[in-house]
Formats: C-alpha cells, structure tokens, sequence
C-alpha cells in the first residue's frame, strides 16, 4: 500500500490535480499554522475552542480542511492562543 506522501506525488503528476493543489496552498498554510501553534501550547482541540469560545467539532473542522474560516475567526482563534493575527500581502 502505498503512503499518503507516495500517494501525492503521484497525483500531482495530473494536471488538474496539481493546479487544485496549488489553488489550496494558503488554506493549507492556515491550517498548518493553527495545528502547530495549538500543539505547541499544549492544548487540545477541545481546550482551544472553548478559549475561543466555538464549539470543538467547528475548530476540528477547519483543522481538517472542511472550513472556511473568516478573519474574525481567525482573529478568535490566535487570542485562544494568546497570540495576534497577523495577515501580510508578500
């Protein structure tokens, strides 16, 4: 069987997969960034969304992939964290 990553590699090799791929690489550099910064302060999914005061089955969705959120969103979630959002154009 092969891996998720030797999965990957091979999709990317579609056309039309690779560009969906990289339409997606903000969200996933979102979501990157909420997990790590979460694990980092030790806590789980349950314990941020009630700092941010969202229910967990919403932040493990958008955690997943299967969200949208908005900048005020986003902007709860860093002060879970006790962190600020930053959103810079480069």
């Amino acid at each position: 069987m092969a891996s998720v990553r030797e999965h990957l590699e091979a999709s990317l090799n579609d056309p039309a997969f690779r560009e969906e791929w990289e339409a997606q690489e903000v969200e996933r550099e979102v979501i990157g960034s909420i997990v790590e910064a979460r694990l980092a302060a030790g806590l789980s999914q349950k314990e941020l969304a009630e700092r941010c005061g969202m229910k967990a089955s919403n932040l493990c969705r958008l955690e997943n992939g299967n969200g949208n959120p908005s900048v005020a969103t986003l902007a709860k979630i860093a002060r879970g964290l006790g962190k600020r959002l930053r959103i810079s154009f480069v």
